[in-house]
């Protein structure tokens, strides 16, 4: 039996979009190689709409709509830091149900489940492929999933970053408690209000569609030494583009 090396499974954290954190995979998957995004669809009738899927996400965000998108208010607050490394992404850090983290869009309010990071980055801004991305994921009482993707690109050292690469797993393992730290990820969010938003799906299998994904316009600096860290262990863990099949962008006013 082929055996897969866990540095090219998965980074997909991502694909946690709305899942508990102890979620498994039946059918593991990769980014390159025969299990590779080219073949998700063909490892597990579950992925089919990796390959059928309309709607999917990633996208190169080119042509938009300026529309009078409401206000994103993130109503996070500091809190304990949980954090795991589930063999596909580095560093994930989950959030408990009723934490009192919140995303409020147009009256309507998502709850932070958890965020996670790629790199480099899974969405692309006219052409534009940014060193990281971090994926912020949400879910409503409904059970309807929100995405916000922050762009991350070199320059100073992010305090917040740092602190969170400083208990980083260099191994997979279960969600573990850092005892002690306190983590606000509103100091993840960029000072920049602007976004771009669509209608996409998980990132990864199974790429289940009916995401809004909210893409923020200003990036947060991370210094090249945090960009070789979280590399050193996950070197490419991005799902390429895909076709936006005349979906619609909005960009605010």
């Amino acid at each position: 039996m082929r055996k897969i090396n866990p540095v090219t499974l998965m980074a997909g954290a991502l694909l946690l979009l709305a899942l508990p954190s102890h979620a498994q995979w039946r059918t593991p998957w990769s980014y390159d190689g025969d299990r590779g995004p080219a073949h998700w669809a063909a490892l597990d009738p579950d992925y089919a709409l990796c390959g059928s899927g309309q709607a999917q996400s990633p996208i190169d965000i080119e042509a938009t709509r300026k529309a009078g998108l409401p206000a994103l208010r993130f109503a996070y607050r500091p809190g304990s830091l949980t954090i795991i490394n589930n063999g596909y992404t580095a560093l994930r850090v989950d959030y408990p149900s009723g934490s009192g983290d919140f995303l409020i869009v147009g009256g309507k309010s998502y709850e932070l489940t958890q965020f996670h990071f790629h790199r480099p980055s899974e969405e692309r801004i006219r052409g534009r492929a940014y060193d990281m991305v971090l994926h912020l994921m949400h879910r409503g009482i409904d059970g309807k999933v929100v995405g916000v993707a922050v762009m991350l690109e070199q320059g100073r050292a992010n305090p917040a970053v740092g602190q969170l690469w400083k208990y980083m797993p260099e191994s997979a393992g279960k969600d573990h408690l850092i005892p002690g730290v306190i983590f606000d990820p509103k100091r993840l969010i960029p000072p920049g209000t602007g976004y771009y938003s669509y209608e996409g799906s998980q990132t990864a299998p199974p790429c289940t569609e009916g995401v809004t994904w909210y893409v923020m316009k200003t990036p947060i600096e991370v210094s090249a030494d945090q960009i070789a860290a979280f590399a050193k262990l996950y070197p490419h863990d991005v799902r390429p583009v895909q076709p936006p099949n005349g979906r619609i962008v909005e960009e605010g006013r």
